[in-house]
């Protein structure tokens, strides 16, 4: 009978360990990357001992230095903001800036409480009215003080998402149509080259001429004022998801369509099956772009058009001019950039969870 090595027992048991775990943080990894915490793969490594030293310098990378490089801004900032001088005084530092994102923060608690207490007083006057045998004037009566900063945020992200899915619900068959058909492509070619470069600013005001014109009878399901914001994403962010859905479509490998035509597939099942699976990490790419171009074009298109959103909160706070107005504009081009970084993850998790390619 041979004797079995307890040592190499062992080490067979630690390397099945380290197998699974790396297996484990393989699938973690990708996950870990969408939500920007990547450096959590090399860190889980060093305490799991795997060449602690490298993973360290790893997270030293992917954590450190984007950290420093934040720190170094905002000390940057903090130094030459107080040199220039504007028509409010000074460019705001971190600190102000900050104390002011408080103040708009206590601010819409406030308008919170105020709006539930509305709400109450209204359901309490609608259940006296029935108690009373007056069901017949009992009615919703919407509250009417001004919506705080995160109404605002909420109405922006609304009319972005919304514009978005009109203009993905619009670019995505027209993409495919145009990658599969070289006739339909120099259909509309033409069309993309003449439409693709024009400014939100030259689209808003035939938008809000056309959109007062359809709702002169009244304003109908959704309000006019959100109607030509969303109506303006749409026509600006069209463009990046229709070419990159026609580029992926025509990258189809040429075997696999010549596979389809032997198989007699119908039409709807060469899309479903063959086409939109091989295009579908360009398909995401354009979707991408096109929310970050839906994005910036709706701020645009509030501040001009003085719709609800950010876009609009930023026009008022300069129209204020007061002296915590520039600081407040600063807390909300922060919240832009912010905003516009989380919507770009939520479409990278999406392409995670619908594509395996390995670059993204």
């Amino acid at each position: 009978m041979t004797a079995i090595d307890p040592t190499a027992l062992e080490a067979d048991r630690r390397e099945a360990r380290r197998a699974r775990l790396a297996a484990r943080l393989g699938a973690a990894d990708r996950w870990f990357q969408v939500l920007g915490l990547a450096w959590l793969t090399p860190l889980i490594r060093a305490a799991a001992g795997d060449d602690p030293r490298a993973q360290m310098r790893e997270v030293w990378r992917l954590l450190g230095v984007p950290l420093l490089a934040i720190a170094g801004f905002l000390a940057l900032w903090a130094m030459l903001a107080p040199q220039v001088q504007t028509s409010l005084g000074a460019i705001p530092g971190p600190g102000q800036v900050w104390h002011e994102a408080v103040g708009l923060h206590e601010d819409a608690a406030r308008t919170a409480e105020k709006e539930a207490r509305f709400e109450e007083q209204v359901a309490l006057r609608n259940e006296r009215l029935v108690e009373q045998g007056r069901a017949d004037e009992v009615k919703e009566i919407a509250f009417t003080g001004a919506p705080s900063y995160y109404d605002q945020i909420g109405t922006s992200i609304l009319t972005v998402f919304f514009g978005f899915l009109v203009a993905s619900v619009v670019a995505i068959p027209l993409g495919i149509l145009a990658g599969l058909s070289a006739t339909a492509n120099a259909a509309l070619n033409p069309l993309i080259q003449i439409f693709k470069p024009v400014s939100p600013l030259a689209w808003l005001p035939i938008v809000t001429m056309v959109v007062s014109a359809l709702s002169a009878g009244g304003e109908g399901l959704f309000a006019k004022s959100f109607l030509v914001s969303a109506i303006t994403v749409t026509l600006c962010s069209l463009w990046p998801t229709l070419i990159n859905t026609a580029l992926g479509v025509a990258q189809v490998d040429r075997d696999l369509v010549n596979v389809s035509k032997v198989l007699k597939m119908s039409p709807r099942a060469k899309i479903t099956k063959l086409v939109l699976p091989s295009a579908l990490p360009l398909i995401f790419t354009g979707l991408r772009l096109s929310l970050g171009v839906g994005w910036m074009v709706l701020i645009a298109a509030e501040m001009l058009a003085q719709n609800p959103g950010l876009g609009k909160f930023v026009w008022d706070e300069f129209q204020n001019g007061s002296s915590s107005s520039l600081a407040r504009i600063i807390v909300a081009v922060l919240t832009i950039g912010l905003i516009g970084f989380l919507l770009d993850r939520v479409m990278l998790a999406l392409q995670s969870l619908f594509t395996h390619a390995p670059n993204r």
